[in-house]
């Protein structure tokens, strides 16, 4: 009976093709509005490490101004000074942790017609790499002796490799940066995470970085630093003083796969604000905080209030849309009374009707479907080409996506045909035989 009801609905279609355009039309805007919407805020609020951001955390001391907190609500802030961080990661109260920030380095080609060119990096530690579960084409990650010593080794991603060795296996081979020669022990496969969960201090939606360095090396000041750097109190002249300063601009993640390793890591941290509280730091000393990877992005709002709004309106427009498909529903089934008084006169059922206009709104909604995926692509395009490269990896549709688009469209068409079928299904055959 579907096969049959799939014919009648589309022959009604055919023969009142100009208010099925209509229809169409109007699921196909809402669709390709709501779609366009929908996409870039489900790719926003992603999990960008599905598998394990439970165990993650990244760790917030209160270190700022005893008399001006960091944020309006009283959290802490969400970087850590020098001597705090590498306090953290010389303890070894977690199974993992990682310590970083943002680095920038000329590179030298190994081509003396190449000209230098300047790249964005990251310093960390050794864990960095299994913690996060970045992929590797060739090689992997450092130990971390590698830390301790400040040896020059580096991984690089693929597309650096490309630029630099061809694309080949460069495990080994030495690249210059900053005028120091390194040595590359691995190559990334492609990595970037959405959002950029590790470090959103400078962008949420960045891209991962091109090269990552052992963390210790900054001390030596071989390398640039690069990210934001927030000081609440003034600081003597040199690096060194620097580094022994308030300032906040290194961050700390650990891994801690069970809940009671939490506790631990909490009540240590804790502590230790406690003790430097005893010297005159941490004013709020139990302002301290270990979120999960989820937790954290929705600490700090990476999905903006802009974009839940403009989703809103959006699925509002597709709410008239819908009102706009009700009434058009509502007079080409009408228009049919004289059909369905007959084929009710000749024993069809009140549900076999409905089911059968149900259908056929369904149908409507599936070819409104189809076309505002078309107009919803386009929409993501005209994205993309207004807020350029950062938005690229979060304007695009994926399975999941086109099959919600379509659902969405076919239920939609069916909610909106309920009462216009309903209606249809109690004409009165004996009224519509007289009249014929």
């Amino acid at each position: 009976m579907f096969a049959y009801y799939l014919k009648l609905a589309y022959l009604s279609c055919k023969r009142t093709w100009g208010m099925t355009s209509l229809m169409v039309l109007a699921i196909a805007l809402g669709i390709g509005a709501s779609m366009t919407t929908i996409t870039v805020n489900y790719l926003m609020s992603a999990n960008p490490i599905p598998h394990k951001s439970s165990e993650l955390f990244v760790v917030q001391l209160d270190s700022w101004d005893p008399n001006n907190p960091y944020y309006d609500d009283g959290d802490a802030p969400d970087q850590l000074t020098y001597r705090d961080a590498t306090f953290l990661w010389q303890a070894k109260k977690a199974p993992r942790q990682t310590i970083m920030t943002g680095m920038s380095a000329v590179v030298e080609p190994a081509d003396k017609d190449a000209l230098p060119f300047l790249i964005e990096g990251r310093a960390t530690s050794g864990d960095f790499f299994t913690m996060f579960d970045t992929p590797f084409l060739y090689g992997s990650g450092w130990d971390r002796a590698a830390d301790e010593q400040q040896q020059r080794v580096a991984v690089i991603n693929a597309e650096l490799n490309e630029r630099l060795f061809g694309g080949k296996d460069p495990v080994g081979q030495l690249i210059k940066l900053a005028g120091e020669d390194y040595k590359v022990v691995g190559v990334m496969a492609r990595w970037n995470p959405k959002p950029k969960f590790y470090d959103i201090s400078t962008g949420a939606f960045n891209d991962s970085e091109e090269v990552f360095v052992p963390f210790s090396l900054i001390t030596e000041q071989k390398l640039g630093r690069s990210g934001n750097t927030n000081c609440w109190k003034p600081t003597e002249s040199g690096y060194q003083a620097f580094l022994d300063s308030e300032c906040i601009w290194v961050q700390f993640w650990v891994e801690l796969p069970s809940e009671a390793e939490k506790e631990q890591y909490l009540t240590f941290i804790n502590n230790y604000a406690k003790d430097q509280h005893q010297f005159g730091r941490f004013a709020r000393q139990d302002n301290n905080h270990l979120r999960d990877v989820m937790q954290w992005l929705e600490k700090r709002e990476v999905v903006s209030d802009d974009a839940s709004m403009m989703m809103a309106m959006s699925l509002m427009f597709l709410l008239v849309c819908l009102l706009n498909t009700v009434g058009l529903l509502l007079a080409k089934f009408l228009g049919k009374a004289s059909e369905i008084g007959v084929r009710q006169a000749l024993g069809a059922s009140r549900k076999d009707l409905f089911v059968q206009h149900l259908i056929e709104s369904g149908l409507i909604g599936l070819a409104g479907g189809l076309l505002g995926l078309v107009l919803a692509f386009a929409g993501l395009e005209a994205v993309k080409s207004m807020y350029g490269d950062w938005i690229r990896d979060l304007a695009r549709l994926d399975l999941t996506l086109v099959a919600m688009a379509i659902g969405l469209a076919v239920l939609s068409s069916i909610i909106a045909g309920l009462y216009p079928t309903w209606r249809a299904c109690h004409v009165q055959p004996s009224q519509q035989l007289k009249a014929q």
